[in-house]
């Protein structure tokens, strides 16, 4: 971080001195996470039919379980919904999709409609490694636009391990 010649960074000295770096200190480590982390991503459903309607099958049994699959029937805003998701997740993991494979993120829905994430394979070691154990997840879609909002918290020893001085 900038040092401003007093021993302080700049954004500590830019808004009160030294009780911004006790309370903040932003990591850069892809290996650390605070209390709560949070992606988001948006996708339009157009994009999700175009792609179905070029590779049909391929795409779908690429990116979707079975059982994601059956829950959407091929409903295009469905299934737009989850994509946004697998994305949403893979920011919070902080590895992007390619080190974690689209079906190891799997956006079910529990007896009254819930969106219910279950991770497995490399997307469940990632989550497991960051010490990221609550997961909930948001789904939304209109017309031309479907959203997903996924929040993760830390479990309790991670958070008494980093936060500790």
């Amino acid at each position: 971080m900038p040092d401003d010649g007093a021993g302080r960074d700049h954004v500590a000295s830019h808004v009160g001195g030294d009780a911004l770096t006790r309370a903040y200190r932003p990591s850069f480590d892809p290996d650390t996470v605070g209390l709560y982390e949070a992606g988001i991503d948006a996708i339009e459903p157009a994009r999700i039919a175009a792609v179905l309607a070029r590779h049909g099958e391929r795409f779908l049994g690429r990116v979707f379980t079975p059982a994601e699959r059956a829950l959407c029937r091929e409903r295009v805003n469905s299934l737009a919904a989850r994509f946004a998701a697998k994305e949403a997740v893979a920011k919070v993991l902080g590895t992007g999709l390619g080190t974690i494979a689209w079906r190891e993120i799997e956006v079910l829905a529990n007896e009254r409609g819930r969106p219910v994430l279950v991770l497995h394979g490399a997307a469940a070691a990632r989550a497991a490694h960051l010490g990221l154990r609550h997961w909930s997840v948001s789904l939304t879609h209109l017309t031309g636009l479907a959203l997903a909002m996924v929040v993760a918290s830390a479990s309790p020893d991670l958070r008494e391990r980093e936060y500790v001085e």
